[in-house]
């Protein structure tokens, strides 16, 4: 049995060191020379040299499709139609399209290599997305591995965005990298302020872009972002509001309520806000200065693993188990989550299982 499962792995890194080599192959030595890519029906034709993936291909073409991996194939967020010479459909991109994607030949475009000429179609929407030249105007410790990024557009100098939606931030080669890399972050800024992008970024350990930004990044700095993306903003009603965020995932919620304070919305709001311990809140001021220019709003804050010397009385244990400590029927609100995955799907569950339709609920998952 040993023998076996020792054969196993010998075979699956073999596999995987294959995989590897033919792609490093394909980079050096394939030689695809022009190709052309028809966008929406001939609207737009690209004249390109193949050999890059459609999805870096589009963006140094100045067409930006969302991805808030960076083009690493995990968040399934750059899809496209492929209508011709993109090749059968990868194993990489079926865990994250519905049978209908697959029939309507919807593809990921970090996943396709330009290898001949292309036809695609994508939503008219990202013509609009542009690039844009910023400094980094301020960099601010909000706990021991979190920093706020502010950002100052310099061309254009200002940036039009729904509360609630991203960016993709340039990191440039340096010495954990050897080439530019791209990854998505929400704005946790008012769209009030269109002159500047405040950011929350989390360290990941041994992250490309994180360790950049928390060990390299200074005031004064040049930094490329585009955007805006998503569909994560607030939905014009007058029903109560439900949030929950985790760690980071609080940034897109500060924009929401920059929105409602900006915008004078009266309606009803409760925020949960969940970390590990006192030493990783922050925006605690802010969300009480919420807190006074919305009468209908209050926040609820909850560590999972309080440490001793917190002394905390407040909320603990899951975030999730607060909010159904604290609400029993649920079914006239509507809800915004945004936070790690495992936190979106025990909401979604909570949720529907109290009355919320799940086309009310609303989130954005950081992965």
């Amino acid at each position: 049995m040993l023998e076996m499962a020792i054969g196993v792995v010998s075979l699956s890194g073999l596999t995987a060191f294959l995989a590897l080599l033919l792609e490093w192959a394909d980079s050096y030595f394939a030689d695809y020379g022009e190709c052309h890519i028809s966008i929406n029906g001939g609207e737009k034709v690209l004249t390109v040299q193949g050999g890059g993936k459609l999805l870096g291909t589009l963006m140094d073409n100045g067409i930006f499709v969302p991805s808030a991996c960076g083009g690493r194939g995990s968040c399934g967020l750059c899809k496209v139609k492929v209508l011709e010479g993109g090749g059968p459909i990868l194993p990489t991109e079926t865990p994250y399209m519905e049978p209908q994607e697959i029939e309507n030949k919807v593809r990921l475009s970090c996943q396709i290599k330009v290898r001949n000429d292309l036809v695609i179609e994508i939503p008219e929407e990202l013509f609009l997305i542009k690039e844009y030249q910023t400094r980094v105007a301020a960099i601010r410790e909000l706990t021991h591995n979190i920093k706020e990024i502010t950002l100052k557009l310099v061309d254009p100098p200002e940036i039009t965005f729904k509360p609630g939606q991203f960016i993709q931030l340039e990191v440039p080669e340096y010495a954990e990298s050897p080439e530019p890399v791209y990854r998505a972050y929400s704005m946790c800024s008012a769209a009030s302020r269109p002159t500047e992008v405040k950011l929350v970024i989390t360290r990941v350990e041994k992250g490309i872009a994180t360790t950049y930004i928390h060990d390299y990044l200074k005031e004064g700095d040049p930094v490329t972002i585009n955007g805006p993306y998503g569909e994560f903003y607030l939905r014009d009603t007058d029903r109560e509001i439900l949030m929950i965020a985790t760690g980071s995932g609080l940034a897109p919620l500060m924009s929401l309520l920059h929105q409602m304070a900006d915008e004078g919305i009266q309606r009803k709001a409760t925020l949960f806000f969940g970390v590990r311990a006192k030493k990783d809140l922050f925006y605690r001021d802010e969300l009480e200065a919420f807190r006074q220019k919305l009468p209908d709003f209050d926040y609820v804050l909850v560590l999972s693993s309080p440490d001793p010397e917190d002394q905390w009385d407040g909320e603990t244990g899951l975030v999730t188990d607060a909010v159904e400590r604290r609400f029993n029927d649920l079914s006239e609100m509507e809800a915004y989550l945004c936070g790690n995955p495992f936190m979106i799907d025990a909401a979604v569950k909570l949720f529907t299982s109290k009355g919320i339709p799940e086309e009310r609920i609303y989130y954005d998952k950081f992965g």
